[in-house]
């Protein structure tokens, strides 16, 4: 989880450490539980049973209820600030009136930028408080009650005081990634429920169903593996992963490569442990176990550095990765920040975010994706832009849609990290992620990203150069009706009678000149390869 739909919900779940007891509401809050929709009975637990705690918070309040709101009252005006393990966020707006309370949280970080309405009334010393979060989610309410000052160092976490970073020294290139890389990530499909058997069941299907084949090579574990650090330091994984150098040799001996997750702030999206002060330790554990690659996500680090660090904070785990003398990918995750794509390479980055996180959406995909056009020339082989992990074959768009995704993905030489549950995909949905046309041009060696060359409305044609001498042409139409979409040999610097090869079909459609036309079905793609004399 980065911070995208669900990290919103962190902030509108745990902003509801609203409010109080007595009169004054001046103090410390936390979720004590989730409270039916509005008109439903008040939420109360059973007599004499204590609320049900994870880690972060009550497991029935919601996803993230890990923060803590630090509210002033002076009269009738409410101030704070909400502190969570990834950032502070402070309120406006807020009044008291009576019983009655308000306010406004503004969130204004990549992938969430708005500003949510709460409302809430006390209720026998706790509040009950309201979020309404726009863009069609649903009211959240829940039960607030005062925080001990255990609360609120196991929900939100103590703030950690900052570790220098080092001054910034360009790295080499590591030799790795000469291809966008390939694989599956647990997030998409499983979020924090996660384990060692799931992992080795997908390792199963990758070669199953021929993916590894196909090149997905990289199975990574994301956030929600991580247990407790001992006395010396040492992270250990939860019990749900009893062996990671166990887990590590089965998955190398299905003839596929193992990643992990962790952040270079003091905890992670998850509130799990991250590698704060910890980084040489865990690079080296890492690199024990077998790990062949990491994704480094900047969520804690938000609470102890500013975004001009990231490039020196990013590139001090290169180096340590590097002194492990294991071959490690390294993928930085901060979601586009502080321009990455003119620094990831020097900070050591095999690939590195370009965008908040994607949701299985066409609107989110189309957002991402067309919008990366104008970061091509500052990717190529050993350094390429992200932009996120494919949500082919997770249900929330059409088949067209999908197959929209897949063309854009590897036109913008992208990673294709799949993130849909591979153990029970459908024979439509490998065929979508393992066709070896498409996968071809995603990783093809020349590494020149494509990028616009016309649009007309809904319309659009997307062009990359290839290494034989080709160009691949996506055709799209973002609209809603069928759409007729040229490519110009002009527009792509072709001329005379050009070759085209449909590349979902493995199929030649001829010979052309001047251009090609094709009827694009909406939120559809034509992706074909144009051969000139």
């Amino acid at each position: 989880m980065k911070p995208g739909r669900a990290g919103l919900l962190l902030l509108v779940s745990a902003a509801a450490a609203a409010c109080s007891g007595g009169r004054d509401l001046t103090g410390k809050w936390v979720v004590e539980k989730a409270l039916a929709p509005e008109g439903g009975p008040p939420a109360a637990p059973a007599p004499g049973a204590p609320p049900r705690e994870g880690p972060g918070g009550p497991q029935d309040a919601g996803p993230m209820t890990d923060a803590v709101l630090d509210l002033r009252q002076d009269g009738t005006a409410l101030t704070g600030t909400m502190v969570t393990h990834m950032l502070d966020l402070p309120l406006s707006g807020g009044v008291v009136r009576g019983g009655d309370l308000s306010f406004v949280m503004k969130i204004d970080m990549p992938g969430a930028k708005m500003e949510i309405p709460f409302t809430g009334k006390r209720v026998d010393g706790r509040i009950e408080l309201t979020a309404r979060p726009p863009g069609g989610m649903p009211p959240m309410r829940v039960l607030m009650r005062r925080a001990s000052e255990e609360d609120v160092v196991r929900r939100a976490g103590a703030k950690p005081e900052r570790i220098e970073p080092p001054a910034i020294q360009p790295l080499a290139d590591n030799g790795l990634a000469r291809t966008p890389p390939m694989g599956w990530n647990s997030w998409n499909c499983f979020h924090l429920d996660i384990s060692d058997a799931k992992i080795r069941e997908i390792a199963d299907a990758l070669v199953k169903t021929g993916m590894r084949e196909a090149g997905y090579r990289y199975v990574v574990i994301d956030d929600g593996w991580q247990g407790r650090r001992d006395e010396s330091g040492v992270l250990h994984p939860n019990e749900r992963f009893p062996d990671m150098k166990a887990l590590a040799d089965y998955v190398h001996g299905k003839g596929l490569k193992l990643g992990i997750y962790s952040s270079p702030g003091h905890r992670t999206c998850g509130n799990q442990e991250g590698s704060y002060g910890h980084e040489a330790q865990d690079a080296r554990m890492f690199a024990d176990w077998g790990i062949d690659y990491l994704k480094y996500d900047w969520c804690g680090a938000f609470r102890i550095y500013k975004p001009e660090d990231m490039q020196a904070v990013y590139q001090k785990m290169a180096a340590i990765l590097r002194q492990t003398g294991r071959p490690i990918v390294y993928g930085l995750c901060q979601y586009g920040m502080a321009d990455v794509w003119k620094w990831g390479p020097d900070a050591g980055g095999n690939l590195w975010r370009t965008t908040g996180d994607i949701a299985d959406t066409w609107e989110s995909m189309a957002e991402i994706g067309f919008n990366q056009g104008e970061l091509g020339k500052w990717a190529g082989p050993g350094h390429w832009n992200d932009p996120d992990m494919l949500e082919v074959g997770n249900g929330g768009m059409t088949h067209a849609e999908y197959r929209t995704h897949m063309s854009l993905w590897s036109l913008l030489a992208a990673p294709l990290l799949a993130g849909n549950d591979l153990r029970t995909m459908s024979k439509e949905t490998t065929e979508l992620l393992a066709n070896p046309e498409v996968i071809a041009i995603d990783q093809d060696p020349l590494g020149r990203p494509g990028h616009r060359v016309s649009r007309e409305g809904g319309l659009e044609v997307w062009t990359r150069p290839l290494a034989d001498g080709r160009a691949a042409a996506g055709l799209f139409n973002r609209g809603e009706k069928p759409g007729s979409v040229t490519v110009r040999w002009a527009d792509v610097g072709l001329r005379g009678r050009v070759r085209v090869r449909d590349a979902w079909a493995g199929k030649d459609l001829g010979s052309f000149t001047d251009g090609f036309t094709v009827e694009v079905a909406p939120h559809g793609v034509a992706l074909v390869f144009l051969k000139g004399r």
